[in-house]
């Protein structure tokens, strides 16, 4: 399927100047080039040609993972081995966001462009459904897509789209440092902030704490969205959706949730008990059980 490129107008750029893109997409490729690496191909989208990386998995569906604000492929390669344990797992970024896709967020109505462009990656994906676990920005991507019967379920994890996003002062405390002063202790700051009560420390913590840093310095972040038209959301009633986030979630608590979720998805919110807004990477045990409750596929 060939579309047409979404109107120009109002669009932004994600990366401040060229130099900054190279250093982003250069962490990126290095990223993903450990071992295993995923498969790579390229898919002709309404924004632009998309990266898709696939990392071979279990006898489950298959997962399409669609990452949060600032996040990626790369930035999400451990959550995609967890959840490989159980099925095969299709990486994709989002166009304007850091990353290896298009550089440029889409004018107008940016979530209904994000929509058209998942479609579009959907119809070229595969030749069975799949699920959709949407985290954050990615949940509003996916509720944004019209249903079809490429998607066997939606799991959406902290999900924006719903309600508006909590802003309070601590968060102002933890965002602004990393915005004005980067550095890898503004972003750990920030991270701890997204994260429960008892964050992790480590090797893969340390990679996360560089990559914000390099993100705040070379990139203009985007804020969340404000919740879809209800409309819009209900579309997903009648297709096999698990709502979940973070007992601690700082942007979207289970109970910011619950009732939007039930009025326009007919179903409750699962906290994920220890998690913040960063659930997929806290507990992605808890994430593959989500996944697990939506499959279809036997033996799953």
């Amino acid at each position: 399927m060939t579309t047409a490129p979404h109107p120009a107008r109002r669009r932004t750029a994600v990366y401040r100047d060229a130099a900054g893109e190279r250093l982003i997409r250069s962490w990126c490729r290095a990223r993903l080039a450990a071992h295993p690496a995923p498969r790579e191909r390229t898919l002709a989208t309404s924004l632009g040609p998309t990266p898709v990386f696939t990392a071979d998995g279990g006898p489950g569906t298959p997962v399409l993972l669609l990452a949060g604000t600032n996040f990626n492929s790369a930035t999400d390669l451990p959550v995609a081995r967890a959840l490989a344990r159980d099925r095969a797992v299709h990486l994709v970024d989002l166009p304007g966001q850091p990353g290896l896709a298009p550089p440029h967020r889409p004018g107008g109505d940016r979530l209904a462009a994000y929509g058209t462009w998942l479609a579009d990656i959907l119809a070229h994906l595969a030749d069975r459904p799949v699920l959709v676990l949407g985290h954050s920005l990615g949940a509003a991507v996916a509720l944004s897509c019209a249903p079809s019967d490429r998607v066997a379920g939606l799991a959406l994890v902290g999900p924006a789209g719903l309600a508006p996003a909590a802003i309070g002062p601590a968060l102002l405390r933890a965002t602004l440092p990393w915005l004005l002063a980067p550095s890898p202790a503004t972003s750990a700051r920030l991270l701890d902030h997204m994260s429960g009560p008892a964050p992790a420390h480590g090797r893969e913590r340390d990679r996360q704490d560089a990559w914000l840093t390099l993100v705040a310095r070379h990139c203009r972040t985007s804020l969340a969205p404000r919740p879809l038209p209800d409309r819009v959301v209900r579309r997903w009633r009648t297709t096999p959706v698990r709502v979940a986030a973070g007992a601690h979630d700082c942007f979207f608590p289970p109970a910011r949730l619950a009732a939007p979720a039930r009025r326009l998805l007919g179903t409750g919110v699962h906290g994920i008990p220890g998690a913040g807004h960063l659930a997929p990477h806290e507990r992605p045990d808890d994430i593959r059980a989500l996944l697990r409750e939506l499959d279809p596929a036997p033996g799953a």
